[in-house]
Protein backbone atom coordinates (compact mmCIF):
# COMPACT_ATOMS: atom_id res chain seq x y z
CA UNK A 1 0.00 0.00 0.00
CA UNK A 2 3.01 2.29 0.61
CA UNK A 3 3.80 1.80 -3.05
CA UNK A 4 0.82 2.40 -4.06
CA UNK A 5 0.37 5.80 -2.93
CA UNK A 6 2.89 6.53 -6.10
CA UNK A 7 2.99 3.63 -8.63
CA UNK A 8 0.40 1.67 -10.60
CA UNK A 9 -0.72 -1.81 -9.41
CA UNK A 10 1.47 -3.59 -11.33
CA UNK A 11 4.52 -1.58 -10.52
CA UNK A 12 3.51 -1.42 -6.93
CA UNK A 13 3.10 -5.65 -6.84
CA UNK A 14 7.04 -6.29 -8.34
CA UNK A 15 8.28 -3.84 -5.39
CA UNK A 16 6.20 -5.80 -2.61
CA UNK A 17 7.16 -8.96 -4.09
CA UNK A 18 3.46 -10.25 -4.97
CA UNK A 19 1.93 -11.42 -7.80
CA UNK A 20 0.36 -8.61 -9.79
CA UNK A 21 -3.00 -11.07 -9.75
CA UNK A 22 -2.63 -10.28 -5.83
CA UNK A 23 -2.44 -7.02 -6.48
CA UNK A 24 -5.74 -6.50 -8.89
CA UNK A 25 -7.77 -8.91 -6.53
CA UNK A 26 -6.76 -6.27 -3.20
CA UNK A 27 -7.65 -3.36 -5.47
CA UNK A 28 -11.40 -4.98 -5.29
CA UNK A 29 -11.38 -6.25 -1.95
CA UNK A 30 -8.88 -4.93 1.09
CA UNK A 31 -10.29 -7.88 2.94
CA UNK A 32 -7.57 -10.84 3.93
CA UNK A 33 -8.45 -14.03 2.16
CA UNK A 34 -9.52 -15.96 5.08
CA UNK A 35 -11.95 -13.42 6.09
CA UNK A 36 -13.12 -13.54 2.31
CA UNK A 37 -15.14 -16.45 3.16
CA UNK A 38 -18.25 -16.76 4.11
CA UNK A 39 -19.84 -19.32 7.06
CA UNK A 40 -20.59 -22.69 5.66
CA UNK A 41 -23.78 -23.98 5.83
CA UNK A 42 -25.28 -26.95 6.41
CA UNK A 43 -24.96 -29.87 3.75
CA UNK A 44 -27.58 -31.88 5.11
CA UNK A 45 -30.61 -31.61 7.00
CA UNK A 46 -30.14 -31.33 11.14
CA UNK A 47 -30.98 -34.42 12.45
CA UNK A 48 -31.72 -32.94 15.64
CA UNK A 49 -33.98 -29.88 14.81
CA UNK A 50 -37.67 -31.92 14.90
CA UNK A 51 -36.96 -32.94 18.83
CA UNK A 52 -33.54 -30.95 20.43
CA UNK A 53 -34.98 -28.04 21.48
CA UNK A 54 -38.55 -29.58 22.59
CA UNK A 55 -36.99 -32.70 23.96
CA UNK A 56 -33.66 -32.73 25.00
CA UNK A 57 -33.68 -29.02 26.27
CA UNK A 58 -36.13 -29.80 28.93
CA UNK A 59 -34.19 -33.12 30.00
CA UNK A 60 -31.07 -31.85 30.26
CA UNK A 61 -32.62 -28.97 32.45
CA UNK A 62 -34.44 -30.80 34.61
CA UNK A 63 -31.42 -33.58 35.00
CA UNK A 64 -28.18 -31.28 34.81
CA UNK A 65 -26.30 -34.57 35.58
CA UNK A 66 -27.71 -36.53 32.55
CA UNK A 67 -25.25 -38.45 30.17
CA UNK A 68 -25.17 -37.98 26.07
CA UNK A 69 -25.77 -41.61 26.01
CA UNK A 70 -28.32 -41.87 27.63
CA UNK A 71 -30.55 -38.71 26.14
CA UNK A 72 -29.59 -40.49 22.77
CA UNK A 73 -30.80 -43.86 23.99
CA UNK A 74 -33.96 -42.31 24.87
CA UNK A 75 -34.16 -40.35 21.44
CA UNK A 76 -33.64 -43.60 19.48
CA UNK A 77 -36.34 -44.72 21.78
CA UNK A 78 -39.04 -42.48 20.67
CA UNK A 79 -37.75 -41.97 17.11
CA UNK A 80 -37.39 -45.01 15.76
CA UNK A 81 -35.72 -43.47 12.59
CA UNK A 82 -33.16 -41.28 14.44
CA UNK A 83 -29.63 -42.70 12.32
CA UNK A 84 -26.83 -43.80 14.90
CA UNK A 85 -24.57 -41.67 13.28
CA UNK A 86 -26.33 -38.94 14.85
CA UNK A 87 -24.88 -40.00 18.13
CA UNK A 88 -21.71 -37.42 17.61
CA UNK A 89 -23.86 -34.46 16.57
CA UNK A 90 -25.57 -35.07 19.66
CA UNK A 91 -22.73 -35.08 21.97
CA UNK A 92 -21.41 -31.77 20.56
CA UNK A 93 -24.62 -30.21 20.46
CA UNK A 94 -25.24 -31.27 24.09
CA UNK A 95 -21.63 -30.10 24.89
CA UNK A 96 -22.37 -26.57 23.59
CA UNK A 97 -25.31 -26.02 24.78
CA UNK A 98 -24.15 -26.66 28.17
CA UNK A 99 -21.47 -24.14 27.88
CA UNK A 100 -24.14 -21.78 27.33
CA UNK A 101 -26.62 -22.42 29.56
CA UNK A 102 -25.52 -25.14 31.83
CA UNK A 103 -24.77 -25.14 35.78
CA UNK A 104 -21.65 -23.78 37.27
CA UNK A 105 -18.86 -26.47 37.44
CA UNK A 106 -16.48 -26.42 40.81
CA UNK A 107 -13.58 -24.95 40.47
CA UNK A 108 -9.88 -25.88 42.04
CA UNK A 109 -8.03 -23.34 43.80
CA UNK A 110 -4.38 -24.02 43.72
CA UNK A 111 -2.58 -23.67 46.50
CA UNK A 112 0.73 -21.84 47.68
CA UNK A 113 2.63 -24.84 50.03
CA UNK A 114 5.03 -23.44 52.87
CA UNK A 115 7.26 -25.69 54.24
CA UNK A 116 7.18 -27.27 57.26
CA UNK A 117 2.96 -26.19 57.18
CA UNK A 118 1.13 -29.37 56.12
CA UNK A 119 0.70 -33.04 55.98
CA UNK A 120 -1.70 -35.06 54.86
CA UNK A 121 -3.03 -38.67 55.45
CA UNK A 122 -5.36 -40.98 53.82
CA UNK A 123 -6.06 -45.19 52.89
CA UNK A 124 -6.07 -46.63 49.54
CA UNK A 125 -7.01 -50.30 48.92
CA UNK A 126 -4.37 -52.49 47.65
CA UNK A 127 -6.69 -55.85 47.35
CA UNK A 128 -6.42 -55.59 43.54
CA UNK A 129 -2.97 -55.86 43.02
CA UNK A 130 -2.98 -59.96 43.72
CA UNK A 131 -0.21 -59.81 46.70
CA UNK A 132 0.12 -63.07 48.88
CA UNK A 133 1.82 -64.13 51.86
CA UNK A 134 2.51 -67.45 52.02
CA UNK A 135 0.15 -68.44 49.45
CA UNK A 136 -2.96 -66.78 50.89
CA UNK A 137 -3.98 -63.39 49.38
CA UNK A 138 -3.42 -60.46 51.58
CA UNK A 139 -6.57 -58.51 51.72
CA UNK A 140 -4.76 -54.91 53.12
CA UNK A 141 -4.70 -51.14 52.52
CA UNK A 142 -2.26 -48.48 52.65
CA UNK A 143 -2.04 -45.64 55.49
CA UNK A 144 0.21 -42.80 53.26
CA UNK A 145 1.40 -40.08 54.39
CA UNK A 146 2.79 -37.10 52.92
CA UNK A 147 4.09 -33.56 53.46
CA UNK A 148 2.43 -30.83 50.70
CA UNK A 149 5.58 -28.91 50.43
CA UNK A 150 8.58 -31.11 49.94
CA UNK A 151 6.55 -34.75 48.87
CA UNK A 152 7.79 -36.24 51.60
CA UNK A 153 6.10 -39.84 51.78
CA UNK A 154 5.50 -43.06 54.45
CA UNK A 155 3.87 -46.10 53.91
CA UNK A 156 2.20 -48.60 56.41
CA UNK A 157 0.81 -51.75 55.24
CA UNK A 158 -3.07 -51.72 57.19
CA UNK A 159 -4.48 -55.56 57.37
CA UNK A 160 -7.74 -54.51 58.74
CA UNK A 161 -10.04 -51.29 57.95
CA UNK A 162 -9.96 -47.25 57.65
CA UNK A 163 -9.66 -46.61 61.90
CA UNK A 164 -8.21 -44.89 64.97
CA UNK A 165 -5.98 -47.80 65.38
CA UNK A 166 -4.34 -47.47 61.81
CA UNK A 167 -4.26 -43.91 61.52
CA UNK A 168 -2.73 -43.13 65.13
CA UNK A 169 0.29 -46.09 64.41
CA UNK A 170 1.04 -45.08 61.04
CA UNK A 171 1.02 -41.32 61.35
CA UNK A 172 3.04 -41.89 64.68
CA UNK A 173 5.58 -43.96 62.57
CA UNK A 174 5.63 -41.36 59.51
CA UNK A 175 6.54 -38.39 62.47
CA UNK A 176 9.44 -40.31 63.94
CA UNK A 177 10.66 -41.35 60.08
CA UNK A 178 10.31 -38.30 59.01
CA UNK A 179 12.09 -36.57 62.14
CA UNK A 180 9.52 -34.02 62.94
CA UNK A 181 5.85 -33.03 62.74
CA UNK A 182 4.23 -30.56 60.89
CA UNK A 183 1.93 -27.63 61.74
CA UNK A 184 -1.38 -29.21 60.08
CA UNK A 185 -2.27 -32.51 59.61
CA UNK A 186 -5.08 -32.73 57.38
CA UNK A 187 -7.14 -35.60 56.74
CA UNK A 188 -10.66 -37.06 55.56
CA UNK A 189 -13.83 -36.72 57.69
CA UNK A 190 -12.64 -40.85 59.29
CA UNK A 191 -16.50 -41.49 57.68
CA UNK A 192 -14.99 -44.78 57.42
CA UNK A 193 -13.33 -45.43 61.36
CA UNK A 194 -17.25 -43.60 62.17
CA UNK A 195 -19.23 -45.99 60.12
CA UNK A 196 -21.21 -48.12 62.51
CA UNK A 197 -20.47 -46.06 65.53
CA UNK A 198 -23.19 -45.00 67.74
CA UNK A 199 -22.72 -41.15 69.01
CA UNK A 200 -20.63 -41.95 72.17
CA UNK A 201 -18.23 -43.84 70.15
CA UNK A 202 -18.15 -41.04 67.67
CA UNK A 203 -16.91 -38.46 69.99
CA UNK A 204 -14.69 -40.59 71.84
CA UNK A 205 -12.56 -41.31 68.92
CA UNK A 206 -12.93 -37.53 67.46
CA UNK A 207 -11.54 -36.75 71.37
CA UNK A 208 -8.68 -39.35 70.82
CA UNK A 209 -7.76 -37.74 67.33
CA UNK A 210 -7.81 -34.58 68.20
CA UNK A 211 -5.43 -35.51 71.55
CA UNK A 212 -2.96 -37.26 69.08
CA UNK A 213 -2.47 -34.21 66.80
CA UNK A 214 -2.13 -32.15 70.12
CA UNK A 215 0.49 -34.41 71.37
CA UNK A 216 2.10 -33.83 68.32
CA UNK A 217 1.59 -30.13 68.30
CA UNK A 218 -0.58 -30.24 64.99
CA UNK A 219 -3.80 -28.28 64.08
CA UNK A 220 -6.27 -30.93 63.39
CA UNK A 221 -8.10 -30.19 59.60
CA UNK A 222 -10.22 -32.42 57.56
CA UNK A 223 -11.88 -31.67 53.96
CA UNK A 224 -15.42 -31.88 53.28
CA UNK A 225 -17.41 -35.51 52.61
CA UNK A 226 -17.05 -36.19 49.28
CA UNK A 227 -14.35 -33.30 47.78
CA UNK A 228 -11.36 -35.36 47.30
CA UNK A 229 -9.42 -32.63 45.66
CA UNK A 230 -9.15 -31.25 48.54
CA UNK A 231 -7.19 -33.52 49.99
CA UNK A 232 -5.43 -33.48 46.26
CA UNK A 233 -1.84 -32.94 47.62
CA UNK A 234 -2.15 -36.99 48.72
CA UNK A 235 -4.83 -38.84 46.70
CA UNK A 236 -2.78 -38.25 43.07
CA UNK A 237 0.40 -39.49 45.20
CA UNK A 238 -1.98 -42.67 45.67
CA UNK A 239 -1.98 -43.39 42.07
CA UNK A 240 1.68 -42.84 41.68
CA UNK A 241 2.35 -44.98 44.62
CA UNK A 242 0.15 -48.17 43.56
CA UNK A 243 1.45 -47.94 40.33
CA UNK A 244 5.24 -47.91 41.17
CA UNK A 245 4.63 -51.35 43.46
CA UNK A 246 2.45 -52.70 41.00
CA UNK A 247 5.69 -52.07 38.41
CA UNK A 248 8.01 -53.05 41.23
CA UNK A 249 5.76 -56.34 41.53
CA UNK A 250 5.85 -57.13 37.82
CA UNK A 251 9.60 -56.95 37.34
CA UNK A 252 9.83 -59.09 40.88
CA UNK A 253 8.30 -61.82 38.64
CA UNK A 254 5.73 -62.90 41.26
CA UNK A 255 3.52 -61.15 44.19
CA UNK A 256 4.40 -63.73 46.65
CA UNK A 257 6.19 -63.22 49.87
CA UNK A 258 6.97 -65.32 52.45
CA UNK A 259 6.29 -63.43 55.57
CA UNK A 260 4.05 -60.06 56.18
CA UNK A 261 7.78 -58.42 57.13
CA UNK A 262 8.49 -58.89 53.68
CA UNK A 263 6.08 -57.39 52.02
CA UNK A 264 6.31 -54.85 54.36
CA UNK A 265 10.03 -54.30 53.59
CA UNK A 266 9.25 -54.51 49.98
CA UNK A 267 6.93 -51.57 50.47
CA UNK A 268 9.70 -49.40 52.81
CA UNK A 269 12.07 -49.89 49.90
CA UNK A 270 9.84 -48.38 46.64
CA UNK A 271 8.86 -45.37 49.54
CA UNK A 272 12.59 -44.69 49.84
CA UNK A 273 12.94 -44.69 46.30
CA UNK A 274 10.41 -42.35 46.09
CA UNK A 275 11.45 -39.93 48.64
CA UNK A 276 15.37 -39.96 47.33
CA UNK A 277 13.96 -37.82 44.20
CA UNK A 278 13.09 -35.64 46.18
CA UNK A 279 16.22 -35.18 48.95
CA UNK A 280 16.88 -32.02 48.31
CA UNK A 281 13.47 -30.52 49.24
CA UNK A 282 13.02 -32.99 52.18
CA UNK A 283 16.03 -31.83 53.97
CA UNK A 284 15.10 -27.92 53.03
CA UNK A 285 11.92 -28.34 54.68
CA UNK A 286 13.30 -30.47 57.73
CA UNK A 287 14.39 -27.78 59.98
CA UNK A 288 10.92 -25.69 59.48
CA UNK A 289 8.82 -28.90 61.15
CA UNK A 290 8.02 -28.81 64.83
CA UNK A 291 10.69 -31.28 67.35
CA UNK A 292 9.03 -34.49 68.23
CA UNK A 293 8.03 -35.27 71.61
CA UNK A 294 9.92 -37.09 74.19
CA UNK A 295 7.97 -40.13 73.09
CA UNK A 296 4.65 -41.75 71.23
CA UNK A 297 0.82 -41.62 72.48
CA UNK A 298 -1.46 -44.10 72.63
CA UNK A 299 -1.88 -45.98 69.07
CA UNK A 300 -3.95 -49.11 70.02
CA UNK A 301 -7.22 -49.73 71.71
CA UNK A 302 -7.46 -51.00 75.51
CA UNK A 303 -10.07 -53.70 76.30
CA UNK A 304 -10.59 -55.85 79.88
CA UNK A 305 -11.74 -59.30 78.90
CA UNK A 306 -12.17 -62.36 81.32
CA UNK A 307 -10.73 -65.49 80.32
CA UNK A 308 -13.78 -68.48 80.08
CA UNK A 309 -13.77 -72.33 80.68
CA UNK A 310 -13.32 -72.58 77.00
CA UNK A 311 -9.39 -71.74 77.57
CA UNK A 312 -10.12 -68.41 75.82
CA UNK A 313 -11.67 -64.43 75.83
CA UNK A 314 -13.84 -63.05 72.79
CA UNK A 315 -12.91 -59.80 71.87
CA UNK A 316 -14.91 -58.10 68.50
CA UNK A 317 -16.56 -61.36 67.52
CA UNK A 318 -12.96 -63.32 67.59
CA UNK A 319 -12.53 -66.33 69.83
CA UNK A 320 -8.77 -66.25 70.76
CA UNK A 321 -7.09 -69.20 73.00
CA UNK A 322 -4.76 -68.36 75.50
CA UNK A 323 -2.81 -70.75 78.28
CA UNK A 324 -5.32 -72.46 80.12
CA UNK A 325 -3.58 -71.61 83.84
CA UNK A 326 -5.14 -68.10 82.92
CA UNK A 327 -8.84 -69.73 83.01
CA UNK A 328 -10.79 -66.98 85.12
CA UNK A 329 -8.17 -64.19 85.20
CA UNK A 330 -9.28 -61.13 83.72
CA UNK A 331 -6.85 -59.74 81.34
CA UNK A 332 -5.84 -56.49 79.76
CA UNK A 333 -5.23 -56.15 76.05
CA UNK A 334 -3.93 -53.73 73.77
CA UNK A 335 -5.29 -54.12 69.99
CA UNK A 336 -3.01 -53.17 67.52
CA UNK A 337 -3.96 -53.43 63.62
CA UNK A 338 -2.10 -56.83 63.64
CA UNK A 339 -1.98 -58.45 66.27
CA UNK A 340 -2.75 -58.28 70.15
CA UNK A 341 -0.84 -57.61 73.51
CA UNK A 342 -1.83 -58.94 76.55
CA UNK A 343 -1.30 -58.24 79.82
CA UNK A 344 -2.09 -59.66 83.51
CA UNK A 345 -1.47 -56.52 85.51
CA UNK A 346 1.79 -54.35 84.39
CA UNK A 347 3.04 -57.66 82.88
CA UNK A 348 3.32 -58.68 78.74
CA UNK A 349 2.34 -62.28 78.96
CA UNK A 350 1.96 -62.59 75.07
CA UNK A 351 1.34 -61.18 71.88
CA UNK A 352 -1.27 -62.79 69.72
CA UNK A 353 -2.12 -62.47 65.74
CA UNK A 354 -5.21 -60.09 65.22
CA UNK A 355 -8.19 -61.91 63.94
CA UNK A 356 -11.10 -60.29 62.16
CA UNK A 357 -14.69 -61.47 62.31
CA UNK A 358 -16.36 -61.64 58.73
CA UNK A 359 -18.97 -60.18 57.26
CA UNK A 360 -21.63 -63.10 58.04
CA UNK A 361 -21.93 -62.33 61.41
CA UNK A 362 -20.59 -65.86 62.60
CA UNK A 363 -17.27 -65.22 64.70
CA UNK A 364 -14.04 -66.15 63.76
CA UNK A 365 -11.06 -68.09 66.04
CA UNK A 366 -7.75 -67.36 66.03
CA UNK A 367 -6.24 -70.85 67.83
CA UNK A 368 -2.54 -71.78 68.76
CA UNK A 369 -3.03 -75.78 69.25
CA UNK A 370 -0.68 -75.53 71.91
CA UNK A 371 -2.71 -74.20 74.69
CA UNK A 372 -5.32 -77.10 74.53
CA UNK A 373 -3.44 -80.08 73.55
CA UNK A 374 -2.99 -80.96 76.71
CA UNK A 375 -6.74 -80.87 77.96
CA UNK A 376 -7.49 -82.51 74.35
CA UNK A 377 -5.11 -85.69 75.36
CA UNK A 378 -7.39 -86.25 78.21
CA UNK A 379 -10.48 -85.58 75.71
CA UNK A 380 -9.40 -86.75 72.24
CA UNK A 381 -13.14 -87.30 71.30
CA UNK A 382 -13.85 -83.34 71.96
CA UNK A 383 -11.67 -82.72 68.66
CA UNK A 384 -14.55 -84.67 66.87
CA UNK A 385 -16.96 -81.70 66.96
CA UNK A 386 -14.71 -79.06 68.15
CA UNK A 387 -15.93 -75.59 66.96
CA UNK A 388 -12.64 -74.13 66.07
CA UNK A 389 -11.32 -77.61 64.57
CA UNK A 390 -10.03 -76.60 61.19
CA UNK A 391 -8.22 -73.54 63.39
CA UNK A 392 -6.83 -76.04 65.20
CA UNK A 393 -4.54 -77.63 62.89
CA UNK A 394 -1.17 -75.65 62.25
CA UNK A 395 -0.98 -76.72 58.92
CA UNK A 396 -3.42 -78.18 56.28
CA UNK A 397 -1.36 -81.56 56.09
CA UNK A 398 -2.61 -82.13 59.80
CA UNK A 399 -5.88 -81.23 58.79
CA UNK A 400 -5.83 -83.81 55.94
CA UNK A 401 -4.77 -86.65 57.80
CA UNK A 402 -7.39 -86.41 60.09
CA UNK A 403 -10.19 -86.31 57.32
CA UNK A 404 -8.02 -89.22 56.10
CA UNK A 405 -8.13 -90.91 59.57
CA UNK A 406 -12.19 -90.39 59.98
CA UNK A 407 -12.02 -92.35 56.68
CA UNK A 408 -10.41 -95.08 57.30
CA UNK A 409 -10.80 -95.74 60.85
CA UNK A 410 -13.43 -95.17 64.05
CA UNK A 411 -13.86 -91.82 65.51
CA UNK A 412 -12.76 -92.58 68.68
CA UNK A 413 -9.49 -93.86 66.99
CA UNK A 414 -9.23 -91.31 64.92
CA UNK A 415 -9.49 -88.85 67.60
CA UNK A 416 -6.37 -90.50 70.04
CA UNK A 417 -4.39 -90.89 67.53
CA UNK A 418 -4.71 -87.08 66.08
CA UNK A 419 -4.25 -85.98 69.52
CA UNK A 420 -1.16 -87.99 69.41
CA UNK A 421 0.43 -86.38 66.33
CA UNK A 422 -0.73 -83.15 67.88
CA UNK A 423 1.34 -83.53 71.24
CA UNK A 424 4.02 -84.87 69.47
CA UNK A 425 4.62 -81.92 67.23
CA UNK A 426 4.30 -79.77 70.30
CA UNK A 427 6.43 -82.00 72.65
CA UNK A 428 9.28 -82.35 70.69
CA UNK A 429 9.20 -79.45 68.81
CA UNK A 430 8.50 -80.99 65.16
CA UNK A 431 5.78 -79.31 63.68
CA UNK A 432 6.91 -78.57 60.34
CA UNK A 433 9.25 -81.94 59.98
CA UNK A 434 6.06 -83.60 60.96
CA UNK A 435 3.70 -82.25 58.69
CA UNK A 436 6.41 -83.45 55.53
CA UNK A 437 6.08 -86.63 56.40
CA UNK A 438 2.52 -86.48 56.99
CA UNK A 439 2.09 -85.16 53.28
CA UNK A 440 4.35 -87.93 52.61
CA UNK A 441 1.79 -90.63 53.81
CA UNK A 442 -1.08 -88.94 52.39
CA UNK A 443 0.58 -88.97 48.82
CA UNK A 444 1.07 -92.71 49.63
CA UNK A 445 -1.89 -93.38 50.36
CA UNK A 446 -0.97 -94.58 53.61
CA UNK A 447 -1.72 -94.14 57.35
CA UNK A 448 0.66 -92.98 59.67
CA UNK A 449 2.68 -95.02 62.24
CA UNK A 450 2.57 -93.36 65.46
CA UNK A 451 5.38 -95.63 67.06
CA UNK A 452 8.17 -94.95 63.99
CA UNK A 453 7.14 -91.21 64.34
CA UNK A 454 7.93 -91.34 67.90
CA UNK A 455 10.32 -93.53 67.11
CA UNK A 456 12.09 -90.96 64.70
CA UNK A 457 11.63 -87.37 66.33
CA UNK A 458 12.98 -89.26 70.17
CA UNK A 459 15.92 -87.60 71.55
CA UNK A 460 19.04 -89.01 70.21
CA UNK A 461 20.99 -90.80 73.25
CA UNK A 462 24.09 -89.82 72.37
CA UNK A 463 23.23 -86.17 72.25
CA UNK A 464 22.09 -86.29 75.85
CA UNK A 465 24.86 -84.80 78.23
CA UNK A 466 26.26 -86.89 81.20
CA UNK A 467 25.01 -85.09 84.12
CA UNK A 468 27.18 -85.96 87.62
CA UNK A 469 25.60 -84.85 90.84
CA UNK A 470 28.24 -84.55 93.68
CA UNK A 471 26.40 -84.40 97.02
CA UNK A 472 28.41 -82.10 99.42
CA UNK A 473 28.86 -84.19 103.03
CA UNK A 474 27.00 -83.35 105.54
CA UNK A 475 30.01 -82.48 107.93
CA UNK A 476 30.51 -79.06 105.53
CA UNK A 477 27.04 -78.34 107.02
CA UNK A 478 28.78 -78.87 110.54
CA UNK A 479 31.69 -76.87 109.50
CA UNK A 480 29.14 -73.78 108.13
CA UNK A 481 27.21 -74.10 111.54
CA UNK A 482 30.56 -73.80 113.80
CA UNK A 483 31.77 -71.12 111.72
CA UNK A 484 28.10 -69.09 112.04
CA UNK A 485 28.30 -69.78 116.08
CA UNK A 486 31.96 -68.57 116.26
CA UNK A 487 30.96 -65.34 114.26
CA UNK A 488 27.83 -64.88 116.56
CA UNK A 489 29.82 -64.90 119.98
Amino acid sequence: MTFRQTDGPAVSAAKAAISPATAYRFEHDHRLPSLQKGVRGRRRPDPLADFFDAEVVPMLSAAPGLRAVAVFDEMQRRHPDLSAGARRTLERRIRSWRALYGADQEVIFRQVQEPGRMGLSDFTDMADLGVTVAGQRLDHRLYHFRLAYSGFEHAHVILGGESYVALAEGLQNALWALGGAPLEHRSDSLSAAFRNLDLDARLDLTRRYDALCAHYGMQPTRNNRGVAHENGAIESAHGHLRKAIHDALLMRGTGDFDDLAGYRRFVDEIVSRKNAHHVKRIEAERPALQPLPGQRTCDHEEALVTVTSSGGFTLKKVFYTVPSRLIGHRLRVWLYDDRLEVFIGATLLMTLTRGRAPGTGKRAHIVDYRHVIHALRRKPMALLNLVYRDQLFPRDAYRLTFDRLLEKMPEASACRLMVSLLALAHERGCEAELATLLSADLAAAQLPDLAALRARFAPDPATLPDVVVHLTPLVDYDQLLGVSRGEAA
